[in-house]
């Protein structure tokens, strides 16, 4: 399958709340408690797409994922209970999201290759990442990939597991 890896734009945020529902949906179903407090909401995802750090895999017909992608520091970082493997710049990857004719088909891994290719291109060289402790396709996608545990951070009030990976 041909994928299209690129930005988001406002024309494509229809789509995107369709995955974000679903991805709400599933991990309602899966019994977490992850993105059941009304987030990622439309605000999230425009905000994303407005600065740049929205990015989608398409193929010709439909969008089947979605990520934000984010070359700033993460506030919540800071405070890790644990230590980064690193103290440079990095990416962050947030909102990781699959379509539902796209699960099963590997699109989570192709949305991290397609991120480290762009840190890449950026010149950076370390992705960081958090995830809910109850979230195990990602827990294990992560530890497929890679990335290495590091500890605990939170956010609105909820501690997640953070994972970073170098790469040259």
């Amino acid at each position: 399958m041909q994928l299209e890896f690129r930005k988001a734009t406002a024309a494509d945020l229809p789509q995107i709340m369709e995955i974000i529902a679903f991805a709400i949906e599933s991990r309602r179903l899966d019994g977490s408690q992850q993105w059941q407090d009304g987030y990622p909401n439309v605000q999230s995802i425009e905000n994303d797409i407005m600065k740049g750090n929205g990015y989608i895999l398409a193929d010709p017909h439909q969008i089947l994922f979605y990520s934000a992608i984010i070359f700033a520091p993460e506030s919540a970082y800071e405070a890790i209970e644990g230590n980064w493997l690193s103290e440079g710049e990095y990416a962050v990857i947030h909102r990781m999201a699959v379509a539902k004719n796209g699960k099963g088909k590997g699109l989570a891994q192709k949305m991290l290759y397609n991120a480290e290719k762009l840190c890449r291109e950026k010149g950076v060289f370390s992705l960081k990442i958090d995830t809910n402790f109850d979230n195990l396709a990602m827990l294990h996608l992560l530890e497929k990939l890679g990335y290495t545990y590091c500890g605990k951070v939170y956010f609105r009030g909820s501690a997640r597991k953070a994972f970073e990976k170098q790469f040259n």
